[in-house]
This record gives C-alpha cells, structure tokens and sequence, in this order.
C-alpha cells in the first residue's frame, strides 16, 4: 500500500506537466480575467491587485497553514490559541495561563511537532519558552507544516513543523503594551526597533512579563467534610501562581556588501510556576513549584548572491544555559478547599521529599543555503546540529545518583526544487538523513526508566525522503500533493523526564511515518471587493514506534512509551470570505481517525486495545469565526473591529475505550466555547484598546487529561504603536 501510493504521487508530479501544456493553450489566465473584471467596475482608477505573503505560502506545494499575526496583535490571546482555531490544529492546555499545552496537527501531537522562530528552533530561547508566553505583538506570521516539513527548516519533525516569523521592518518603531484581566492577569510586552542608517547598525529589544494567580473556580471537586465524609463542592485554585519574564536583544548591520544581516542576540527567560495539580486533577498540590532560568547568546547571518549570482546562504550558533528546579519539599497531603494533612511523602510522585536540579545546555548549529539555478530549478542544503546536556542534582534526597547525559542529534536534508509553465507546476523532491547519538549516566529508579536496558553510549542513523507537488489549473481551482518518510528522534523531554510530572524512559525508541497529503484550492474574487478563499485535504499517516504519554491516575505522573504502530487517517477543510476591509467570516472543520495498529501483545495474545481509537485525542472539531470591522468612528483614521469566534468539540475517550464497562469509561465530554471580542484603534492605529470576553457563555469545558479549563473571563488591553 505505501507503494503504490508513493508511486501514484512521483506519477502526479511527471503527468502534470503534460495536462499544462494541452491546457495553458486552451484555458484563460485567471489574472488577466481580473484585470478585466476590475476595468469595467473601475471606469479612470488604476485596481493593483496582490496577494500577501500568507496566501502565497498557502498555495505552495507543502501542506501548510499560514496565518497573519500582525492583524490579531491588538488581541489579549497567545498564540498557541490563535493556532488552536486553524484548520487541522487543536491545542489543548492543563489550565489557566502558564500552564503545559499539546499542540496537535492532523492527528499527530505533542513532540511530533518542531517549533522554530525564524528557523531556528525556539528551544534556543529557553526551555520554558513556548507559544504560550512568546510575545504575540513581535510575531508577523505563523507558518504551520503538516506531515511534510521542507528541508530548510533541519528538523526531524514527525507530525509537522511550526515557523514563527518575526517583524523585519526597514523603519524605526516602538511597540508598547499592557493588557489585565480575571484571575489577576497581567502582561506587558515592549519590542522595537532603532537604527542607524549611515553606519547600518540596528538594535531591537524585546521585553515581556506574564503574571496570573490562576485562581478560577473548579467545579464539584471532591473535598473532605467535619464528619470524616467527602462532599462535592465547588472550590478557588489556591496555588497556581506564574511568573514569566523574557528579554532579548538584538545587535547587527543589515545591507552590507558582505552581509544583508549579521545579527549578535543575547536573552533571559524565568518562569516562576506553582504546581496545582499533576496528570490528573485528582491529585492536588499545595506547596510544589517549579523554576526555569536560561540565558542564551548566539550569531546569526545571511547574505543574497554571495559568492555567485543566485547563491543564497545562511547560518546560525547558539549555546543556551537551562536551570530548571522542582521544589517538593513538603510533608503534606492537600485537598482542594486548601485542607491538608500530615504526610511522610512528597506530593508529586508520593516518594522521597526532592529539591531536584536539571541543568540542561543547549547547543544549536544550522546551515542553509539556496541556489537558484534558472526561473525553473532550484536547489536547498541544510545541516543542524542539537547537543543538549541534562545533568541532575538533588539537594535532598541524599539517595538520588547526580547524573550527567548527553543527547546529540545531527539533521541533513538536500532538495531540489522544479517551477514550470508561469509558475502553474511547482515539485519539490527532498532526502534527510538523522543521527542520534546518546549518552546515558543516570540509574535513578530503573525499574521505571530502563536506565539498566540500554548501552551506555549509543548512535544510530535514520534516511527520510519525500517530494511535494502543486499545479494550478486556474485562479479558483488546484492541486497539490505531498509525501514523506520522516523520522523523529526522542526530545530529551520524552527520554529524560522533565523532573516534576514526568518520568525519564531510556529505552524509548525513535518514531517513523509515511505521511501523505492530498489537497485542492482556490480563490474566487466573484465581485470587486468579494474574495471567497477554500482548501480542502486528505491525510494518512502510517506510524511505527508511536511515542504518547501514557498516565498513571494513582500517582498523577506521566511517562513516554512506544506503541508499535499506529494509522492516522482524516479530511479537513476551510472555507473564508472577505469583503473590502469590513468583513471576514471563517469556518474550519477537521475529522481525524489515529487507531492501534498492534494485533498482538508480547506474549501472542490478541491485543484488546487493537483497532482502538487512540486515547486522549480528540477526533472531530470545528471552528467558526466572524469579525466586522468600522472605520471612522467618533475619531478620524480610527476603526472599531467586533469579532466573535466559536470552538466546538465532540467527546473522546481519556483511555483505550476497551478498557471498563462503558457506563464507568472516563471520557471527556462535548467542548462549546465562544470568545468575543471589541477593538478600537485611532489615530491610523497608533493607539489601540481592545477588549475580550473568554468562554462567553461560561461553560464547564475541560481540555488536556480531563483538566478543567478557566470559566468566563474578562481581559483589557492598551497597545502604543509608534512608527
């Protein structure tokens, strides 16, 4: 099967040059139609029309979503929950705002999906950055690949890859913002941008501070009564504070014969984290917490036509010092009304009281570079080197073994990349290769990492290859079409634990997958000033060594496993319209079906979770926007936007669905939850206010592992913008 169907695509890419040239005769050109179109209703005006970088990158050949940020900026939500209302993507959290998420594309989640800011990896900024705490107002768009990531981003991403492009502007500006709301909410967020333009210098600094008490209520939690009993009753998080801080400056000339850019960046990161809960929200913690510092510096450069007309090439370094420690100090057993009793165990995993320290380096290396050999070919090279370092101290538990492991991972990836027929028919064919080389010193708990199972020092090497292809047949009609046989080596996070809720797993081995893609789309500009944008897609991903995290209720901890093979079949679609620059209405829906593939158990029996519904997923969502948008109002150059969106989800197993009768079976039930919003900003967007109402209808909605989610809350913003 994943022959012939890698067959039928490397045919599609050959055959379509031939379809273009009986149709390129016979067919009109769609940009001369809307030339037409806009001479006759625009009698003595000149109409330029032009598509933005986003919509260019959706109709390339890769399987992409790309989403401008630079319009949503003014609004208070990160941007995990801006790529959480994308078609294909579901982002589910552990809680209020600091807290773990899991980031899904097409079925596959968690660390299947790379995260990269300006291709390089965002674990350079630290471990505790995300898309959760990155300043949204730095951000100019989101590129999001699924199942097929190109060459140039060096990753061994599995599920897929997201791109996080910040604001390259050639003018001097000064972005403010201060933004507070329920639960104690706060967030500040500084960037600009000064440059010198005789000497070219350019200095860019970022500065953003997260703070929530995360106190909203969760509903009929179980508590203990005067009399001995426990009752239902609905209680206040009492310890889920957080604290984020992140600053980054940016030194460097830009346009200089021997470099476009040649940047020097240093950044700082703390996050500050009560723990409240572990996996499940049975277990309740009152005292555990967690702190992350990292520093990191790093050089990164460019330059166009270096060397050779068409020759492009680009490289970065970093080296990123990661603190992280987990206070678990406390000999106390908590309830959630803030009742505690005495205990001779820690909170998180019940065992020895920890003050555990992970020191984590991190040693990024990436090269690229381009060479446009004519109109019609091109070639990509990229090589990325990942070192991270993970020693291990504990300044209690005088029975822990320090450690010090070493995980390297070396990516290699060559393309080489096809435009025909005015860029109607672009191919894309790509090889990789992955080494993972590992280096193991920590015993601790054995019995549960498998630290005694595996050599001491090992490496392995992995080939991964696929091609993308795409061929418009006109404006509002076409096709493409992507394969690859990806590899995904094991994050440290899966193989080391992160030293609170989850447990290290040596023996963890590397994922595989043939990921297809299938998809058609278009553009209809039926009016002047009426565009109707559509995709549509297919997808089939066939896993072996799936790796998922599975949960332990009674301790409340999680640890990564292999499931031997897992088939992720699913549709998806979006259909947008947009009217001048007044009206945009959006609908996305997405089914996904990730069954076990494994028939049988190590001992011969038949497996009774086979054919199961991967567990913790969910499978059908939806996501419905619409926003207005009136200009001049009260003040000239202002405009007053009111945006509402709406996230449906239907009901999933927390485990197997083989497993207990299924009137006990944990599920987690339907999610409906709408968000609405009101923008103001005058003098031509120099001052914005905006306003935002979250779960509007204040519906008990619960997300990752059955956690509940914050209730209705409110949350302002005011945002300066000098240019």
């Amino acid at each position: 099967m994943r022959i012939s169907a890698f067959s039928f695509i490397m045919l599609l890419s050959f055959i379509a040059p031939i379809g273009a040239m009986s149709m390129q005769s016979a067919s009109l050109n769609s940009d001369s139609i809307i030339t037409n179109i806009d001479s006759l209703y625009n009698i003595g005006e000149v109409m330029v029309q032009g598509k933005s970088k986003t919509q260019l990158i959706r109709e390339g050949a890769y399987a992409v979503n790309a989403i401008d940020v630079k319009s949503l900026a003014n609004m208070t939500i990160s941007l995990n929950e801006i790529l959480g209302r994308t078609a294909g993507v579901k982002v589910r959290t552990e809680g209020g705002v600091g807290s773990d998420f899991d980031l899904s594309i097409n079925g596959m989640s968690g660390n299947s999906v790379r995260y990269f800011i300006d291709g390089i990896p965002l674990d350079a900024m630290g471990s505790r950055v995300n898309l959760a705490n990155l300043p949204v107002d730095i951000v100019d768009r989101v590129e999001i690949f699924k199942g097929v990531v190109p060459t140039s981003l060096g990753a061994d991403a599995l599920g897929g890859a997201v791109n996080i492009i910040t604001k390259r502007s050639r003018n001097n500006y000064f972005d403010a913002s201060y933004s507070v709301g329920s639960f104690n909410t706060h967030q500040i967020n500084l960037n600009a941008q000064f440059s010198e333009k005789k000497s070219g210098l350019v200095f860019r600094p970022t500065l953003s501070v997260d703070f929530s008490e995360n106190n909203y209520t969760m509903r009929d939690m179980e508590v203990p009564s005067v009399d001995g009993s426990f009752q239902t009753t609905d209680c206040e998080r009492f310890h889920d504070d957080y604290l984020s801080v992140f600053g980054k400056m940016e030194v460097g000339v830009v346009n200089k014969p021997w470099a476009d850019e040649l940047f020097l960046f240093g950044s700082y990161s703390k996050v500050d984290k009560e723990l409240q809960t572990g996996a499940v929200q049975t277990r309740v913690y009152g005292m555990a917490e967690r702190q992350t510092k990292s520093t990191a510096i790093g050089v990164r450069y460019r330059k166009d036509n270096i060397f050779a007309e068409g020759l492009s090439l680009s490289a970065s370094l970093s080296h990123t010092w990661d603190h992280s420690q987990t206070v678990d100090t406390a000999a106390r057993k908590y309830y959630w009304n803030g009742t505690y009793i005495p205990s001779s165990r820690n909170e998180i995993n019940g065992r020895s009281h920890t003050w555990r320290h992970y020191l984590r380096p991190l040693t990024i290396g990436r090269f690229n570079a381009d060479y446009a050999l004519d109109d019609n070919h091109s070639f990509n090279l990229n090589y990325a080197l990942n070192r991270t370092g993970n020693k291990q101290r504990d300044d209690v538990d005088k029975a822990f073994e320090p450690s010090n492991d070493v995980l390297f991972k070396h990516v290699l990836g060559f393309s080489y990349n096809q435009m025909f027929f005015d860029e109607r028919l672009s191919n894309s064919f790509f090889v990789k290769n992955y080494t993972n080389h590992l280096e193991v010193n920590q015993s601790d708990l054995s019995f549960i990492t498998n630290s005694d199972k595996v050599e001491s020092s090992s490496t392995e090497n992995y080939w991964g290859y696929g091609l993308a292809s795409r061929f418009k047949f006109c404006e509002p009609f076409a096709v493409k079409s992507s394969y690859e046989h990806s590899v995904r080596l094991p994050l440290s996070r899966e193989l080391l634990g992160n030293g609170t809720t989850i447990y290290a797993n040596m023996a963890l081995r590397p994922e595989s997958s043939d990921n297809f893609n299938i998809g058609v789309f278009g553009s209809w500009r039926f009016a002047p000033k009426h565009t109707i944008y559509y995709e549509a897609n297919g997808f089939l991903r066939l896993v072996d060594d799936y790796i998922q995290a599975r949960v332990s209720e009674k301790e409340g901890m999680m640890q990564y496993e292999n499931v031997p093979a897992v088939h992720i079949k699913g549709v998806e679609g979006e259909l947008r319209y947009v009217w001048d620059d007044r009206l945009q209405m959006s609908f996305n829906g997405s089914w996904q079906d990730s069954r076990d593939q494994r028939k049988y158990k190590d001992d011969g029996k038949l497996s009774a979770t086979y054919k199961n519904r991967t567990p913790n997923r969910p499978w059908l969502f939806c996501n419905a926007e619409a926003a207005y948008t009136f200009h001049n109002v009260v003040l000239p150059e202002s405009k007053l936007r009111i945006g509402v969106d709406y996230q449906w989800v239907h009901w999933f197993f927390l485990t197997w669905e083989a497993y207990g009768a299924d009137a006990t079976k944990a599920r987690i039930p339907e999610q409906k939850v709408a968000n609405l919003s009101l923008q103001y900003s005058w003098c031509d967007s120099r001052y914005n206010v905006t306003l935002d109402c979250t779960n509007l209808f204040d519906e008990l909605a619960y997300d990752n592992y059955k956690l509940q989610k914050p209730g209705r809350a409110f949350y302002a913003k005011f945002r300066l913008m000098l240019r």
